[in-house]
């Protein structure tokens, strides 16, 4: 048997500390799961808007490639794309949202630089193509972090709905139940004892 069952005054300042501290958890789950939700959907708007740019973007690079690729030939736009240098300038830090480990990706490297290729047999449409890739790997990087972002947010949310529903539906019940249980009982013991009295006083 449950000894917290058991109708008795510490008993009883158990189970309203429990109840208390159940409803203050709730009440805190509740919060967080509000502000997680309302950061979620902040990064959903703004995953939409960087992936509408990426497609216009990418249009936008694939055409500029077609361009480079009529004037300079493909063999040769192939062999200027291997003066790109490989990607190091990519760091990863994190900040924390109710707890939540976010990514913030830094990118050092610069979007407006300089070229990797030098001047000899490329022109105008090679830069344009050049930089509107370089323009898609920023805003790649942008949405990996956002998207990354967001799947952290929701699973944080579902778990901190199954705690809050395990509170609200489950221990706040329980604890209420035990509550009213031992203080019906208290009271039950407190009539009988004044009706004892009451006989006693009146046989003497």
């Amino acid at each position: 048997m449950d000894i917290t069952l058991f109708p008795t005054k510490g008993n009883l300042i158990l189970a309203k500390n429990s109840l208390r501290l159940s409803r203050q958890g709730y009440t805190l789950l509740d919060k967080k799961r509000n502000v997680l939700i309302r950061e979620m959907m902040e990064m959903i708007e703004k995953a939409k808007g960087i992936q509408s740019q990426i497609d216009e973007t990418f249009s936008e690079a694939y055409r500029a490639l077609r361009a480079a690729n009529v004037m300079f030939g493909i063999n040769n736009v192939g062999r200027i794309s291997y003066a790109a240098p490989v990607e190091d300038g990519i760091k990863i830090r994190f900040r924390s949202v109710m707890g939540v480990e976010i990514p913030l990706v830094d990118d050092e490297t610069d979007e407006a630089g300089v070229y990797a290729y030098g001047f000899y047999r490329t022109g105008a449409a090679l830069d344009e193509a050049y930089k509107k890739f370089e323009r898609v790997k920023h805003l790649s990087l942008s949405l990996a972090e956002v998207e990354n972002s967001v799947y952290r947010l929701a699973a944080n949310v579902k778990k901190t709905q199954k705690r809050a529903n395990a509170l609200k539906n489950i221990m706040i019940p329980r604890y209420e139940r035990i509550t009213d249980t031992i203080q019906n009982a208290l009271e039950e013991k407190e009539r009988e004892e004044f009706t004892r009295l009451k006989v006693i006083k009146s046989m003497k």
